[in-house]
């Protein structure tokens, strides 16, 4: 079998299978199991999604993290917004990069559709001039609802 070991600050946050774990200590944990998590700056707070390319990830990410309910409905919310920037955008490498990423979505690799979602991020904050996001450890200490992140 084999293991993630995933080394955390405190104030760390960390979602495993859709629940807020936020880190009292510097930690190390190890997965032993296959589970669905993100930790520190790949988790966006619902509010953070102010752009186009960050709704998008926001999407995949409640497609990766989610509940059933919610996993499904952000995969069908990443699908409609992907379809509208890439008929928007100019930059075919940006249009390339979220056809992989739904593909990847669509074949449960939310993981590896967020990674090519947040490059996307970051050549929209480039062109548009934004500053790039704030880590969510950052961020104001989540309420929990259901198994939503609230920020």
């Amino acid at each position: 079998m084999s293991t993630l070991v995933l080394e955390l600050r405190q104030g760390d946050l960390m979602v495993v299978n859709g629940a807020p774990i936020r880190f009292r200590n510097r930690t190390r944990i190890e997965l032993a199991a296959k589970a669905r998590f993100l930790f520190g700056k790949q988790i966006m707070a619902p509010e953070a999604a102010t752009t186009p390319a960050r709704r998008i990830y926001f999407a995949l990410q409640t497609a990766y993290i989610g509940t059933d309910e919610e996993r499904a409905r952000g995969l069908a919310s990443a699908r409609a917004l992907i379809g509208e920037f890439q008929a928007a955008t100019t930059s075919g490498l940006a249009r390339e990069m979220l056809r992989q990423a739904l593909i990847l979505a669509e074949t449960d690799d939310c993981y590896q559709a967020l990674k090519l979602a947040r490059r996307v991020m970051r050549h929209e904050e480039e062109v548009l001039g934004l500053p790039p996001l704030m880590p969510v450890r950052q961020l104001q200490a989540p309420r929990v609802e259901g198994t939503r992140l609230e920020g």
